[in-house]
């Protein structure tokens, strides 16, 4: 007996979240299904020999180059320690404040995220180095968790976004424009929590200690330490804005620069530089194989008609554009809580992608706004990436504590999100003057 196409995708999709739940990883699961679901439809030939045209193609693509030369930058970041660095002068201009750890966290992961490009990343970054400076001026533990775990989500935001990079490689849509349309959803983001945490410290003054108020030497001392990577990125982004160089090129340019940097600096020892080298290859090496993976599911998915399948019963639903457009952001919550942020958008931009080109929406816009509502995912309970990757670091908060230290972030994030739908100018504005 021959199945249908529409029984052969249900299968898939059900083979592919088994194997997922089975903890096969997500590129092996989709690249699995795909093969297998094509080879059964078209004939398993094809199917192989699709294979090795597509890992081939995939690992020779020049635009494709973008993804290990900025994770070689925020890997050399890391390692030399900026992260601390900018913590510190973050901590010197606003510590003295109520709350001003929080605000100097925040601000910290801002300017690391604007270089890392990882959620994740940054949010253990910060559990390491930001905790126990707030548990030392005697910040609940519920507050310290929460601002880094929100704090982390800013990642994926802040060019050079892994995330956003793969939403435009999957669309083909201009990845400078959609790092350009990050930034001000991104700083908006920034104000918002900064403000979160204002709002907390003036509702409940004797909650949030004061700090110590740094002089005007140490202030400048702190901001010399920070000049050298907000210059990188200033120069990164700036060249890209105005056309000096592609975002492939810039990625290069931006790992050359933070090697020149860290040395000129002596914050990079050879085994440091070494060790930031086979972490770059090694998560360059996971995002190919779910990149592959999803673009042989892709074809599976073509074969099968399913991405059409799937326009024509959400917007044959009667619900307007902008209903069908909260039926998805509803989506990716609910697996933003199950998946990785990087797998959820690899697995479901080629089906969701055709419904929104069809609906009209702002191919740049929408990619903010899933990158964002993917990200809030990161510290939805029950099951955040962040928070759980703040767990790991500091394991005697228990995850409750950190869900409630959260929960005013989550609230600020989904107003966040209602404004950026409001206000699409927020993140076409840059883009639309490039």
């Amino acid at each position: 007996m021959h199945l249908g196409t529409d029984a052969v995708a249900i299968i898939g999709f059900v083979a592919l979240f088994a194997l997922m739940l089975l903890r096969v990883p997500v590129g092996m699961a989709m690249g699995l299904v795909g093969v297998t679901g094509f080879g059964y439809i078209v004939g398993a030939l094809p199917a192989l020999k699709m294979v090795g045209q597509t890992s081939m193609r995939t690992v020779a693509n020049y635009n494709f180059g973008i993804i290990p030369m900025f994770l070689l930058m925020g890997a050399i970041v890391s390692a030399s320690g900026i992260s601390r660095e900018l913590f510190r002068a973050a901590n010197a201009l606003v510590g003295h404040l109520r709350g001003g750890l929080g605000v100097a966290t925040i601000g910290a992961c801002a300017g690391f995220a604007a270089i890392s490009g990882s959620s994740v990343a940054t949010a253990a970054t910060f559990a390491t180095v930001a905790y126990p400076e707030m548990r030392q001026y005697r910040y609940p533990p519920a507050f310290s968790t929460g601002v880094i775990a929100a704090g982390g989500t800013l990642g994926a935001m802040f060019p050079p976004s892994t995330v956003l990079a793969v939403y435009g490689l999957i669309t083909e849509q201009d990845i400078g424009k959609l790092f350009m349309a990050g930034i001000l959803p991104g700083c908006l983001a920034v104000a918002m929590y900064m403000a979160t945490i204002a709002i907390i410290g003036f509702v409940r003054p004797n909650y949030l200690p004061v700090g110590r108020h740094a002089t005007g030497a140490e202030r400048l001392a702190a901001l010399k330490q920070v000049w050298a990577p907000l210059l990188l990125f200033i120069f990164v982004i700036g060249g890209l804005y105005g056309g000096l160089f592609t975002p492939t090129e810039a990625g290069g340019v931006g790992a050359g620069g933070a090697f020149l940097i860290s040395v000129l600096r002596r914050k990079l020892t050879p085994a440091q530089l070494l060790q930031s080298l086979l972490h770059a290859t090694r998560t360059a090496a996971a995002v190919f194989t779910v990149l592959i993976g999803a673009l042989l599911f892709g074809y599976f998915l073509t074969v099968t008609q399913t991405p059409q399948k799937v326009t024509e019963l959400l917007t044959g639903l009667g619900l307007g554009r902008y209903g069908v457009l909260a039926l998805i952001m509803v989506m990716y919550l609910v697996l933003g809580c199950l998946m990785d942020a990087l797998a959820m958008i690899i697995l479901t931009v080629p089906i969701i992608f055709p419904v929104v080109s069809t609906l009209g929406f702002d191919p740049i816009w929408f990619g903010v706004i899933i990158v964002m509502t993917v990200e809030l995912g990161l510290i939805h309970p029950p099951v955040g990436m962040n928070v759980f990757v703040i767990k790991t670091v500091v394991p005697e908060v228990s995850f409750l504590t950190i869900f409630g230290g959260v929960l005013p972030f989550i609230v600020t994030d989904i107003l966040r999100l209602i404004i950026l739908i409001a206000f699409p100018i927020i993140a076409t504005f840059l883009p639309s003057h490039m």
